[in-house]
């Protein structure tokens, strides 16, 4: 019988496509199945990752030795979040991806306002010129100083309008205050205005570590999700989402737990009402928000995706991979597995969905010039 012990001792992973296995079967490797350029019925689809990630040494530089605790957490793939143009691009070939969305985890939140600004300002203008470098392959998300929301407010609009960038990357709250929270109103009403996402990346949940400690890195596997999921439900159940009915939000990893049990929502505050601010009149049920809201692929398996797809509607689907973390190194192999799934509702999700919603014009990239 072949075990996955003695797979891997006749050097069957070497075998088996470029797959290799690391301690608890986690793939490390994956040699993807689909292809560069990548085509859904026939038709030529430019495939956007908007789930990458990058960091600058300039910017932890400003922390001194703090630096690489920061930008370089003990998991796999770290230290290829300084990117090598080549390298990046020779990875983003074998995945079949076309074009990432580029964005810097927050760990300013804690600094000070000038520190945090000075942090902020080197990311955005090396994002800008990283991205300005391959514009056919790389856009980027700008980092705000969001514990200082007025500044916020300047870095979004410089961001946009002066440096070329889609929008912004934030986390799930800020020092422990949700983002339904009125100082943040200004931020989000300048996103609003200027038509572009904020892309919410959870940071986990440290009054948690005690709970979430042990095995299976579970401060990430549970915590990462439920941030998310805690951001998402403060934003819709506190009328942040009425409030800014244009605002568009992309949450990672899926949206964490909120979308596989998003009915309950609509009947907490029947059955609880003192559970909830008769001062907050909601425009809609809970469910129906997440129609507003954009989610990545970022969950594994076709059923995750027929799934995802049922509650929120194929549209509010973009793609992520959170490479160079090794999460999902075939993120567009599940898409193309979806049965579910028509072309129409692929191609939107490969891509499509991401082009219109960074207003991505038509470029050249490779293979020939992609239209929308």
């Amino acid at each position: 019988m072949t075990t996955r012990r003695n797979f891997l001792k006749t050097g069957g992973a070497a075998v088996a496509g470029g797959v290799v296995f690391c301690s608890y079967g986690l793939l490390r490797s994956v040699q993807a199945r689909q292809t560069l350029p990548v085509r859904v019925g026939g038709q030529r689809v430019r495939t956007i990752d908007v789930h990458a990630h990058c960091h600058f040494r300039e910017a932890g530089a400003l922390l001194g030795p703090q630096a690489a605790s920061v930008q370089l957490p003990p998991v796999n793939g770290a230290e290829e979040a300084f990117i090598e143009i080549d390298k990046r691009l020779a990875a983003m070939d074998a995945q079949a991806v076309d074009m990432e969305v580029l964005s810097i985890n927050p760990f300013w939140y804690d600094r000070e306002r000038d520190l945090a600004g000075q942090i902020v300002k080197i990311q955005n203008e090396k994002l800008a010129e990283l991205c300005a470098s391959k514009p056919d392959r790389f856009a980027g998300f700008a980092s705000l100083t969001l514990q200082a929301p007025d500044l916020a407010v300047q870095e979004l609009d410089i961001a946009v309008r002066k440096q070329g960038l889609k929008g912004a990357a934030i986390g799930d709250s800020v020092n422990g205050v949700e983002f339904s929270d009125p100082k943040f109103h200004p931020v989000w009403a300048k996103a609003e205005e200027l038509g572009v996402p904020l892309f919410i990346h959870p940071q986990g949940i440290p009054e948690l570590n005690k709970r979430l400690s042990g095995d299976g890195w579970l401060g990430n596997t549970i915590g990462n999700p439920l941030a998310t999921t805690i951001a998402l439900s403060h934003l819709i159940f506190e009328g942040t989402f009425d409030r800014f009915p244009g605002l568009k939000v992309i949450a990672a990893h899926g949206g964490g737990f909120l979308p596989s049990y998003a009915d309950r929502s609509d009947h907490a505050c029947l059955v609880g009402p003192k559970g909830c601010n008769p001062a907050v009149q909601l425009k809609k049920k809970p469910t129906e928000y997440l129609k507003q809201i954009y989610f990545d692929s970022l969950i594994f398996s076709p059923e995750a995706i027929r799934h995802l797809v049922a509650q929120v509607g194929a549209s509010q689907i973009v793609l992520g991979s959170d490479y160079p973390y090794p999460w999902q190194l075939a993120p567009v192999d599940h898409i193309f597995e979806s049965a579910s799934l028509s072309d129409d509702e692929k191609a939107d999700i490969l891509g499509r969905t991401a082009e219109r919603l960074f207003d991505l014009k038509a470029q050249t990239i490779g293979t020939g010039t992609m239209k929308q």
